[in-house]
């Protein structure tokens, strides 16, 4: 009877201690990439306008899955968040925020509004197209990872009846990530595209 009174008793206290267990999550998170980088210092001068379609991707980063790699298991695979997704597929966030950063010392305009200036007469501006190539979190120890972006910018301006290729770079930022997880991910990668984002505004600034 003892025996069956202390067996009774352990597996109280084992379900207690089981419910004060950490939940998995049961619903999506939503992240984006949160308010823009403070300014830098700005010479003050107003530049050309600049057109800046939408940011071409291929195959899964054209949707709203939150990737990362296992470095250490192996950095082919891209795996999805399960509980974890960005607001909207990560070419348009990008876009966001490189209109929000480009557009602090001149006008950013859409392929439409080019358009439209043009049919009334205006000069066409100046086109930047990016590519966004890589956006993932990547794991190179179970509890270590970053966030690793890697763009194409390709500026062209009208010519004749066409486009002329300006210059063209790739860019490729990576940024610890201040947790293993999720969280950790979109800080890590939202730093990435903010210190990119600035390094566009930068090198477009010589061009």
């Amino acid at each position: 009877m003892k025996r069956r009174v202390l067996l009774a008793a352990l597996g109280a206290a084992g379900l207690a201690g089981c419910s004060a267990l950490p939940e998995k999550p049961t619903r999506q998170t939503m992240y984006d990439f949160g308010p823009p980088p403070a300014a830098e210092g700005t010479d003050g001068v107003n530049r050309a306008a600049l057109v800046l379609p939408e940011v071409e991707a291929e195959g899964i980063l054209e949707t709203t899955a939150l990737l990362y790699r296992l470095g250490y298991e192996d950095p082919f695979q891209l795996r999805p968040y399960a509980f974890a997704r960005w607001s909207a597929p990560p070419p348009q966030l990008l876009r966001q925020r490189l209109r929000e950063v480009l557009g602090r010392d001149r006008a950013v305009l859409d392929s439409a509004a080019a358009a439209a200036l043009v049919r009334r007469g205006a000069d066409r501006p100046p086109v930047l197209r990016v590519e966004l190539e890589e956006f993932s979190q990547l794991f190179d120890a179970p509890a270590t990872s970053r966030g690793m972006l890697r763009l194409r910018c390709t500026l062209l301006e009208a010519r004749g009846g066409g486009e002329r290729l300006v210059a063209q770079r790739a860019f490729a930022v990576e940024r610890p990530a201040p947790s293993a997880d999720a969280p950790g991910g979109v800080r890590a990668l939202t730093a990435a595209v903010d210190a990119a984002a600035l390094d566009i505004a930068r090198w477009l600034q010589q061009r």
